[in-house]
């Protein structure tokens, strides 16, 4: 090769090194200036502020992975029970997390100690906190059986520690969701910086505690206003231009904040239990699947454990596990959580053990006329509420607010250092067309319109004693008289004639309770969201934000 050859490729290669240089350096610093306005972003003077670095939603704890898609909704085996209550309907799911196992003794009595240490039963002003939290443990007692050991050891002693809870009703279900919800929340923000290193334990109280809600909206009132924990973390204070404190708080944008825990959905459920690849190779069948595991049969066919039970179900007439030593399933009431193989997905007991609570209010039919995409009956929108001066209005120890159950107990409901919801009102739906009221729990199903007696004409000359309402169920009342005696009244009316209404709520899955029928994914039940059972318990969800599948797929 001559010299002139040399000269002219380095000069090539010093151009193409240089070009690369170029694109790299404007390809990272495009990634912190605005395509809008060309402005730089996260500018150390101040202006606007997000994470251009986020790459994923982390998997929070407890949660696996469930990727999203389409599949068929409801029963495909013999309708023996001719409920009709769930007829195959396709359903779109959108990705998101589910608890690996069901929520446990141990778990449950975690959220128990924090309700103790912050609001201590001790005191008049809380003791109904902590009452309202405590599972029933009652529920074990059968008047022909004797059950007084689990009743008195079941939910406390370390021999139950990972069986899963029960005596749990949906709305304790929920307030454990919410709870759990800002512990993690509050755990992730000390460990990216923003507060104060262990002030869960060392600042908590009744006047001092931390709220997702709060902290988002007014982050000054989350901990009681102490800057001590909320200007405490191990972060780099970071100031404008003119000198002036920036960044203090993280917000959304700053993908620090953890989203919620909350109760799966039952299209999430079902489509979680399903498994992936038998919805992938089902779903030709209009989903001609019976259990959370491959094939139609309730033992497992692998020569090494041939024979052993899949599922903790009732096998037959007084037989809750088996024979002792042989063709047993390891459980005559409840079983240790993961105790049998995960389904595809990797959850475990996604069928037997105990019937899980999901979010939805029950009705007999799955509108999929109406909706087919991330279905759920159940809707409350609220908002945030606010004081006369503006600010939004945070709950004191004085204004707890607390639910009245049928039987007369209370359970806490808004707890010091949230933000006390309302309704939305009119200005959030005026001229939607998406919807129109607060309260979307009968839409299309059970509401006025929608009854058999229903005649926009017929109005005037109603009898009052009549009823037009689809579901007319009992009606329970709880009073409490001026010396502070509970007043019970018993629904004796003759006229009703449902017991379905708002407030009961679907439970999926099979449990030790139940026969071989109810382990299908598809069988759906409901019960009174406040009352609870021995066979009835929950597993916490949480939505998936960004790309419908874990990490990024390469585009074509």
């Amino acid at each position: 090769m001559d010299m002139k050859n040399v000269t002219t490729l380095r000069i090539m290669l010093v151009l193409a090194l240089s070009l690369s240089m170029f694109s790299c350096k404007k390809s990272s610093s495009s990634k912190n200036s605005s395509r809008a306005t060309g402005w730089k972003i996260n500018a150390k003077e101040g202006g606007f502020q997000y994470n251009t670095n986020f790459k994923e939603q982390e998997t929070a704890p407890g949660l696996v992975f469930v990727e999203g898609g389409t599949f068929t909704m409801g029963k495909v085996q013999d309708d023996v029970m001719h409920d009709w209550n769930n007829s195959p309907n396709q359903q779109h799911v959108q990705s998101f997390y589910m608890d690996e196992t069901e929520v446990t003794n141990v778990m449950y009595l975690e959220y128990l100690d924090w309700i103790k240490r912050v609001y201590p039963p001790e005191n008049p002003e809380f003791k109904a906190i902590y009452d309202g939290a405590v599972p029933d443990t009652l529920v074990w007692r059968n008047r022909l059986g004797y059950s007084e050991m689990m009743v008195e050891n079941y939910l406390r002693h370390p021999g139950y520690a990972e069986y899963p809870v029960v005596g749990v009703s949906w709305i304790q279900a929920v307030e454990f969701a919410n709870w759990r919800s800002d512990r993690v929340a509050e755990m992730g923000l000390q460990e990216a910086g923003y507060l104060k290193r262990d002030s869960h334990i060392t600042d908590v109280n009744s006047d001092s505690s931390f709220s997702i809600d709060t902290y988002i909206n007014s982050p000054t009132d989350t901990y009681g206003g102490n800057e001590d924990v909320l200007k405490g973390g191990k972060r780099k204070a970071q100031t404008d231009a003119e000198g002036n404190e920036i960044n203090v708080y993280a917000n959304r944008e700053t993908g620090a904040i953890q989203l919620k825990y909350r109760l799966p959905t039952e299209a999430e459920w079902e489509y979680a239990a399903l498994g992936l690849t038998e919805l992938r190779s089902y779903n030709v069948h209009r989903g001609r699947k019976k259990y959370p595991w491959d094939g139609q049969y309730t033992r497992t066919g692998k020569r090494k454990v041939r024979g052993d039970q899949l599922a903790n179900f009732k096998q037959g007439k007084g037989d809750y596990g088996g024979i002792a030593g042989w063709s047993d399933d390891g459980a005559d009431i409840t079983a240790e959580v993961k105790s049998y193989e995960p389904n595809d997905y990797g959850l475990y007991d996604m069928a037997g053990n105990v019937a899980e609570w999901v979010a939805d209010v029950y009705r007999p039919i799955v509108d999929d006329e109406f909706n087919d995409f991330g279905y759920y009956r159940g809707n409350v929108y609220t908002k945030n509420a606010i004081n006369d001066d503006g600010t939004l209005k945070i709950i004191t120890a004085d204004e707890i607010q607390y639910d009245t159950l049928p039987n007369g107990k209370l359970i806490a409901r808004a707890l010091p250092g949230q933000i006390a919801k309302v309704a939305v009102d009119e200005n959030e739906t005026y001229l939607r067309t998406n919807f129109d009221t607060s309260d979307n729990r009968n839409y299309r199903d059970g509401d006025k319109r929608s009854s058999r007696f229903f005649d926009d004409f017929d109005d005037e000359g109603t009898d009052a004693n009549q009823t037009r309402k689809m579901y007319n169920s009992p009606k329970h009342n709880v009073e409490t008289d001026s010396s502070g005696t509970m007043l019970r009244e018993y629904d004796q009316s003759n006229s009703r004639t449902s017991l379905i209404n708002d407030e009961v709520r679907v439970y999926k899955g099979g449990s030790w309770k139940d026969r071989e029928y109810w382990l299908d994914p598809a069988q759906r039940r409901y019960f009174p969201q406040d009352m609870a059972t021995d066979y009835i318990g929950f597993r916490c969800a949480m939505s998936r934000v960004g790309s419908k599948s874990k990490g990024v797929k390469k585009k074509n």
